[in-house]
């Protein structure tokens, strides 16, 4: 029997448990100079809506964070550092007949543990196609849907949320896989989440970000223990993407009401410690600190630019 660094024989290290993304990015902003707290979305019930008909019978829709790449936007490559420029202001769509090329350079994923280099990590599009060959689903809706990133949780739930639901009422989807990739992009898809589960469309949201999405009380939520970024499962791991997807379809036909959480057994490595560095202000220096405002400062003029041109 091993012991811990506590000393208690068999316990896990404190690393191992999910990082508190609220609270880390509280801190991480009033040390960059940005002092008044953000409201992260907050309810203590949500909607559920059950499948309406079997799995194998079910039009199926994914909803993504990431966003179309774009030469003209700057560096968008594996590893990229944010991009103000890569982000989009509202709903859009792709065919899930072709091929598509998103990428999360415009979002806080995490730099350091995860590279951003497979889109199978947060796009599980091939393995739900894979899925539909197979039989597990009826089809795969015939688009899927872009959801802004957006820190206002009126824009979201007003406008963006409702423009998601009419395509997929369009669309005639069944059910609904949302995936976020950042900690407000967690808070986008779960208020997504609840006005689809409101309106008869069942929903699971896969994601990182334990913390954010239980505050915001989504109807599913599949728990991966990953970096974000990875909502979907590892990179270049067939077998991790295709148990993550396969664990969100079990939770949509079973889970017996709303709020339900499910965590994957998975993990990232043996090593928890990587959960020490995510935006965690004890282990930045002040020239650090100071270097990430400028450059976020000037990220958030490109994006703001962008944002009145789009307008």
């Amino acid at each position: 029997m091993t012991a811990t660094p506590e000393g208690q024989p068999g316990f896990a290290p404190d690393d191992d448990a999910p990082i508190p993304y609220m609270a880390r990015t509280r801190e991480y902003y009033q040390a960059i100079g940005y002092t008044t707290a953000y409201r992260w979305a907050h309810y203590v019930g949500a909607p559920f809506q059950p499948l309406r008909r079997p799995l194998a019978r079910s039009r199926v829709a994914i909803v993504t964070t990431a966003a179309p790449f774009d030469p003209a936007r700057g560096d968008q490559g594996p590893g990229a550092k944010y991009n103000g420029g890569a982000k989009f202001y509202s709903v859009y769509d792709g065919d899930t007949s072709k091929p598509h090329d998103l990428r999360i350079s415009h979002i806080t994923y995490d730099r350091v543990h995860t590279s951003a280099d497979d889109s199978g990590t947060w796009f599980p599009l091939p393995q739900m196609q894979r899925l539909a060959h197979e039989g597990r689903i009826g089809e795969v809706a015939p688009r899927f849907y872009g959801a802004p990133t957006n820190r206002s949780h009126r824009v979201t739930i007003e406008t963006d949320a409702p423009e998601i639901l009419a395509r997929c009422l369009e669309d005639k989807v069944d059910a609904a896989v949302l995936v976020p990739n950042c900690p407000v992009c967690h808070q986008t898809i779960s208020l997504v989440a609840r006005h689809l589960e409101t309106n008869g469309i069942s929903t699971v949201v896969m994601g990182c970000a334990k913390d954010i999405v239980e505050h915001a009380a989504v109807p599913r939520f599949l728990f991966s223990d990953f970096p974000l970024g990875n909502s979907a499962g590892k990179p270049h791991d067939d077998a991790s993407q295709g148990f993550t997807l396969e664990l969100a379809l079990r939770l949509l036909e079973t889970a017996p009401g709303s709020q339900t959480t499910v965590q994957s057994p998975l993990r990232w490595s043996a090593d928890a410690s990587w959960k020490r560095d995510y935006n965690n202000v004890a282990m930045l220096s002040s020239d650090e600190l100071a270097r990430r405002r400028r450059e976020f400062d000037a990220q958030k003029e490109i994006a703001r630019g962008l944002r009145e041109s789009a307008a």
